[in-house]
């Protein structure tokens, strides 16, 4: 087909059930891990307040969160490198089959942790399931997929995000309103029902067994690190998705997920016991609507990038970043204004997201794309880590608001690197 034909082509023409099921299935482990990560977010202050025995407002809540979160990020890192690895040598459905009990069980055992260290363990192994389950399902997605359909069905997966990340908020503002924090984190293991999903109907891409094959022969290798880093092509893609990942890990991470903290401030800055239930709902409901933002910022990527390539979509992520993020910080003072403002936050920094999930698959071969994806998309967490740390340390010195606006610099980060970036629109899967 020639290329102006092939422009004129919808993304879903020619598509068939199992590619539906097999969209419908990463989309819902994506989403249910995170799901995961949010009902920590919005659980995190109550959490750790009950288990330091402090009052929320006190300075040491902020610092550990700060800590606690540096360490899930440690074990995302982890898991995201261990598993990538291991979803070449295994393959996807395996390797999503593991990751996703990883991050549900141990979400559901946070419910009964007693101090802040077990808290923080069972963090740091629910990172390991979290950071796997992306690049495995990224992959499946995009080697089952036709070339013309691959970035929307890609983009659609990674903005089933915003649907957990929703769905979270909707725990928090039925469960965890009334219930409390430890029966938030309680339903968060009912995503391992999924795996029954996966085992019985999802069956490995045809290029991963080729892929196979080939290294069963002594062709090739899968999953060789040593490879991604001894071949200069694949080793500079790789040096560029570290370095983009790593600033959308901060920017959301490190800034964006503090948003709940920030509108408690704003409700009930006193911490009155008689407003807790009232100012939990509240914030429960603007960070739906955050994430509201981020299921359109995600797909809104995918489009952009469509036709104006995959470069020019994260210049205008990074942009936007610079000026929304301090603005959110800044401006927020009631509960009116953090509708407005946070879904354009979940809008841009989320957005990013979708081009991590388009972008790092197209720069590797089918022998290292779960390799390639899972370093570019979770090593850089290593680098992120003194994100969430940074903010609480900043927080507890000057204040959230001044958190948030000093750590959007970051964004400026992502534009230097771009230079740097080779442009995937319109090219095949390298092999």
């Amino acid at each position: 087909m020639a290329e102006g034909q092939e422009q004129r082509v919808r993304w879903y023409e020619g598509l068939t059930g199992y590619h539906w099921l097999v969209l419908t299935v990463a989309a819902l482990g994506w989403a249910f891990d995170t799901m995961d990560q949010w009902l920590y977010v919005l659980a995190r202050q109550p959490a750790m307040a009950e288990l330091l025995k402090a009052a929320p407002e006190d300075p040491q809540v902020a610092r550990y969160a700060g800590i606690v979160q540096g360490i899930f990020i440690f074990g995302w890192a982890t898991g995201g490198f261990l598993f990538g690895v291991i979803g070449d040598k295994w393959g996807r459905t395996r390797t999503m089959i593991v990751t996703i009990l990883l991050y549900a069980g141990f979400t559901g055992l946070t419910a009964f942790a007693q101090n802040w260290y077990q808290f923080a363990v069972f963090r740091f192994l629910v990172g390991l399931g979290v950071g796997g389950e992306f690049a495995a399902g990224a992959a499946l997605v995009a080697e089952v997929f036709p070339p013309h359909a691959r970035p929307m069905a890609l983009g659609i997966m990674q903005a089933a995000s915003a649907i957990g990340n929703m769905t979270a908020g909707l725990i928090n503002l039925t469960v965890g309103a009334s219930l409390g924090w430890r029966w938030v984190f309680a339903v968060g293991f009912f995503p391992a029902l999924l795996v029954l999903i996966i085992r019985m109907f999802v069956r490995e891409p045809e290029r991963w067994e080729h892929a196979r094959q080939e290294a069963l022969v002594g062709r090739t290798q899968l999953g060789n690190i040593a490879e991604m880093f001894g071949d200069p092509r694949w080793r500079r893609n790789a040096i560029v998705g570290i370095s983009l990942a790593a600033v959308g890990v901060i920017g959301f991470w490190g800034i964006g997920t503090w948003s709940p903290d920030l509108l408690r401030l704003v409700l009930n800055p006193q911490n009155l016991p008689e407003l807790k239930s009232h100012t939990e709902r509240m914030v429960s409901i603007a960070i739906m609507a955050q994430n509201f933002g981020a299921f359109f910022g995600i797909l809104s990527w995918a489009w952009v990038a469509e036709r104006i390539g995959r470069k020019g979509a994260f210049s205008l992520s990074f942009l936007s970043c610079l000026f929304v993020v301090p603005l959110t910080f800044l401006a927020t003072n009631s509960f009116a204004s953090a509708l407005m403002l946070f879904p354009l936050l979940g809008f841009f920094t989320t957005s990013l997201f979708g081009g991590y999930a388009v972008y790092f698959p197209e720069l590797f071969p089918t022998r290292l794309r779960a390799t390639g994806t899972g370093f570019c998309y979770n090593v850089a967490r290593y680098l992120a880590i003194a994100g969430p740390y940074t903010f609480g340390q900043l927080r507890a010195i000057f204040g959230i608001r001044a958190a948030g606006a000093i750590l959007s610099g970051i964004f400026l980060l992502g534009l230097a690197v771009l230079p740097f970036a080779p442009e995937t629109k319109g090219k095949p899967l390298p092999e």
